[in-house]
């Protein structure tokens, strides 16, 4: 999401600063809602920022040209509530990237502890590590990690540990301008643990293709899809995406998510996603 940054001097500064932790400014910001609907549409923004990004893809044509060396972000936030009830919120995530040549490491975590009235409600950790290796434009080779944990699972239907460990190669069947099209595969490890702390390792295949086709200047599809084969289940994950851009400031994208597993008593589950994006 772009964001415009305004330049001020040192006078506009204090100005806006003496405002801004003024009591009125307090008291229209949260009696009246003006702060909490800015945050709303800053979310909306995001969330169709994200939508309309997820169709954009750095390794489409080839090694990607990330910056060499050590990259990244990291952001933390806390919310601490007290009185009639009380609550803390505590998020923290990291994304590093270490680029060098034609060997690409990323890891991102994402944290995420709350409480309320002294009971906690959510202890979640997400974590990801990806690896890539380019040998050129078309083969590489890639090594990916991932660990998802529910401190708060306690019962047999609750997933306290998801991890999976795999490996494999990865080719460009179509690399031109305006059609990609990319297949990896490979094999590795899964491990799950209930809320009980039973656990079970197994096996697992995993496949993707990412495909990419240009229209013409304004529209371009995008499907990309995921399979996980192991003893327990099947999962297959679909994202067929349409970006228009109708106007030099009027952008859409409609999207059509298909999740598979037949491991569930209602095996397919469908999602349309439509996203707008309208800037003047």
């Amino acid at each position: 999401m772009n964001k415009h940054i305004r330049t001020l001097g040192a006078g506009a500064i204090a100005v806006a600063v003496a405002q801004a932790f003024s009591p009125a400014a307090f008291a229209q910001a949260t009696i009246t809602g003006v702060q909490a609907l800015d945050d709303r549409l800053d979310d909306i923004d995001e969330n169709v920022a994200d939508d309309m990004e997820r169709s954009q893809d750095a390794a489409r044509f080839g090694n990607p040209e990330f910056r060499p060396g050590l990259s990244g972000s990291a952001s933390l936030g806390y919310a601490g509530k007290t009185g009639n009830n009380e609550s803390q919120e505590l998020s923290a995530g990291v994304r590093l990237r270490f680029s060098q040549g034609q060997f690409v490491q990323t890891i991102g975590a994402a944290l995420d502890f709350s409480e309320a009235n002294n009971v906690k409600d959510k202890e979640d950790v997400f974590v990801v590590y990806d690896a890539n290796y380019y040998f050129d434009q078309s083969f590489y080779v890639f090594a990916l990690a991932r660990l998802e944990s529910d401190g708060l699972a306690a019962t047999a239907n609750d997933t306290r540990r998801d991890a999976f460990l795999g490996f494999g190669p990865g080719y460009r069947i179509i690399n031109t301008p305006d059609m990609a099209w990319r297949v990896q595969a490979g094999i590795g490890v899964s491990y799950l643990q209930d809320g009980l702390r039973n656990s079970e390792t197994e096996t697992g295949y995993l496949a993707a293709s990412r495909f990419f086709y240009q229209i013409n200047d304004n529209v371009f599809l995008t499907n990309d899809t995921d399979v996980l084969k192991s003893d327990s289940a099947l999962r297959v994950n679909n994202d067929l995406g349409l970006n228009v851009k109708m106007t030099d400031v009027l952008s859409t994208r409609v999207s059509y998510l298909t999740e598979y597993n037949d491991n569930r008593a209602i095996r397919t589950d469908n999602k349309l996603g439509v996203s707008l994006v309208y800037g003047f």
